[in-house]
């Protein structure tokens, strides 16, 4: 773990050294999106019961840096994240950090896009409106992407994002009167709005 802290504060001062120009702020909004099936053993039959969930909305708030480099930037950010998802009976709330590294290109005037990878730390998840228990998810740590478009104006930016994940993350229910498991990846759009100092 120390290895990888120095490797990443040694890449984000090479960058940073390189950079014609780099900007700092904090940034927020909503995301709207879901977590992937539920899935519930039948006592009737052998087929399990799929449930699709339905999309909530959630909202998000952070850090971000972006470093020019020859008409491309980089922009790491540092954000927390609630991700809200409606199954039948209960919704499902996920609290992450999400660490997201973009490789930017500025298109037109203030528009831009970007796309890379999402790192995703997930700090809780929790069913709400029922007495049923959910276990922790497998992995804590995940890899997703996130790719978009963005607008800057002055010091003011707009975003909007797609967020999806490579991999399946399951949580297990603690009911045993009540087995099933949730696909906890997200699969979200995110609209943000930033400040850069």
């Amino acid at each position: 773990m120390k290895k990888l802290m120095f490797i990443a504060v040694f890449l984000f001062s090479s960058i940073g050294l390189m950079a014609q120009e780099a900007d700092f702020g904090i940034k927020g909004g909503f995301n709207y999106g879901a977590t992937g099936d539920l899935e519930r053993e039948s006592a009737v039959n052998d087929l399990d019961d799929i449930i699709e969930g339905k999309e909530k909305s959630g909202y998000h708030i952070g850090l971000f840096s972006r470093f020019q480099i020859v008409g491309i930037f980089i922009q790491p950010e540092l954000m927390f994240t609630r991700l809200n998802t409606e199954y039948e009976n209960f919704d499902y709330k996920i609290d992450k950090i999400d660490a997201p590294i973009l490789l930017g290109v500025n298109v037109i005037g203030p528009l831009n896009i970007k796309a890379g990878p999402s790192f995703q730390y997930i700090i809780n998840n929790e069913l709400e409106d029922t007495t049923l228990k959910i276990g922790d998810v497998e992995k804590d740590i995940t890899v997703g992407y996130q790719v978009g478009a963005g607008i800057n104006l002055g010091r003011l930016g707009f975003d909007v994002r797609y967020e999806g994940a490579f991999t399946e993350n399951t949580a297990f229910s603690e009911d045993a009167q009540d087995n099933f498991s949730i696909d906890s990846r997200p699969s979200q759009w995110i609209l943000s709005l930033s400040y850069a100092f």
